[in-house]
């Protein structure tokens, strides 16, 4: 699967020093401290205001989540970054706290790359390491194209490159049958199947699934999908022929290579959408939401990464 993979950068990591981030009852350690520590805010972007959690000083990092998730993902790399970054993690629009504008329209690339510049600009900074996640991985890819001049450095957990994808839509059978779920929430009225404990499915920790169950129930189930409905690519599904935009920061990607919704092959030439150094870490063991499956080996590449 991985033959034609060209390493750009190599990260070597050494179990020496890895802390757990759970009990040995299985328990969430680091949830309720996170909790207690950061600071809450909002910033404007068009009227819409996006929720932020922060944590942390130094060189701003701006943490983007997917679906369906909130800025609690992020709570074990907030700790691990907190001693040398002010590190802020958003509910993007129609999630947990931030606003849920209603109109399918509210939800396009645009705003969502502006949401983020809002919250960069409400910090008092002119750009930021932008990290996502799923969603938050496309919102994030789409800023260091859209803003280059606003990204430091840009974090991709388990979300290929737009092109990628739209390429493994186009030719791979096997992306097109993992998609279907994305083809089930473009349908209308998809949203009232959802509800908050199903969405917290993939939650493991019980007391951090209660506060995402919590969450959910403050989100807006149609706004979720509207990002679907919006963004995501419908049959025929056909390769975007746009000339590609590089990236012109340094990249990191991470990819748990279990996910059944993006597969890795769509991680296949990559590095062709980069000026910089691409560096890829892949994660056997781990699937979509590799932050939760992986969150030393996650934090820990991350860590190690930013501090080259």
């Amino acid at each position: 699967m991985f033959n034609s993979f060209r390493w750009l950068g190599v990260l070597l990591l050494s179990s020496a020093g890895c802390f757990s981030a759970f009990d040995a009852q299985g328990q969430d350690t680091v949830l309720l401290d996170i909790e207690r520590r950061v600071a809450h805010g909002f910033a404007t972007n068009n009227g819409v205001r996006i929720h932020y959690a922060t944590l942390g000083q130094g060189p701003l990092v701006v943490m983007i989540h997917g679906f369906p998730d909130c800025w609690l993902t992020w709570r074990h790399v907030m700790d691990a970054l907190a001693k040398d970054f002010t590190v802020v993690a958003i509910d993007q629009r129609g999630y947990n706290l931030s606003d849920k504008p209603k109109g399918v329209e509210h939800y396009g690339m645009s705003a969502l790359v502006d949401d983020v510049a809002a919250v960069v600009r409400e910090r008092g900074r002119d750009r930021a390491i932008i990290v996502g996640h799923d969603w938050g991985g496309a919102v994030a890819w789409n800023f260091a194209m859209k803003r280059p001049e606003m990204t430091e450095k840009l974090i991709i957990l388990n979300l290929p490159h737009p092109k990628g994808i739209g390429r493994e839509l186009a030719r791979n059978p096997d992306q097109q049958k993992a998609s279907a779920y994305a083809r089930r929430f473009q349908q209308e009225g998809a949203h009232t199947n959802l509800t908050a404990e199903g969405l917290a499915f993939w939650v493991t920790d019980a007391q951090a699934k209660a506060r995402y169950i919590e969450a959910f129930k403050r989100s807006d189930f149609e706004a979720m999908l509207n990002y679907y409905k919006r963004n995501y690519p419908r049959e025929p599904y056909l390769e975007d022929p746009s000339p590609v935009v590089k990236v012109k920061c340094p990249v990191l990607m991470i990819h748990g290579l279990k996910d059944t919704a993006l597969l890795a092959p769509g991680l296949n030439g990559n590095w062709e959408f980069m000026e910089k150094d691409f560096t890829l870490v892949t994660i056997p063991g781990a699937g979509h939401f590799v932050q939760q499956d992986s969150p030393d080996l996650v934090t820990r590449s991350i860590r190690s990464w930013l501090a080259r």
